[in-house]
């Protein structure tokens, strides 16, 4: 079994999630980007939960590929990532002790990074906002 890249509870994670989504819905970049697609934020919220428990904690729940989700959403850019990275981090400071949330702070940019490479590569866009 692989240890967990930092120490984080299930709830943890459940409750960074929805903290999050709560905020974006209300975001006035991200909420409009969001709502064009999502319509069962449950359902929403427990795909995104078990991509980080797969990722933080290697559990095997996620079944998806993030990069052709935002490429085929079509109304995502490269640089709403450093959007959805800030209000990431401020969800993060807000749910979790300092040391873990710079943990999964780290993760996330990583992530985000490559998602932003991936989504300027596709629509040849620079990754200004």
């Amino acid at each position: 079994m692989i240890p967990p890249r930092f120490a984080v509870t299930e709830d943890q994670i459940d409750r960074v999630v929805a903290s999050f989504y709560d905020a974006v819905r209300s975001h006035p970049g991200l909420g409009p980007v969001f709502a064009a697609h999502v319509t069962d934020w449950p359902r929403h919220e427990a795909k995104i939960a078990c991509f980080w428990r797969n990722a933080i904690l290697h559990e095997r729940g996620y079944d998806g590929n993030p990069l052709a989700v935002h490429r085929a959403a079509g109304n995502v850019r490269a640089g709403m990532f450093d959007v959805w990275l800030g209000l990431f981090d401020s969800v993060l400071r807000h749910e979790l002790p300092a040391d873990t949330a710079a943990a999964w702070s780290a993760l996330a940019h990583r992530i985000g990074r490559g998602l932003m490479f991936g989504m300027q590569e596709t629509t040849g866009a620079p990754l200004l906002r």
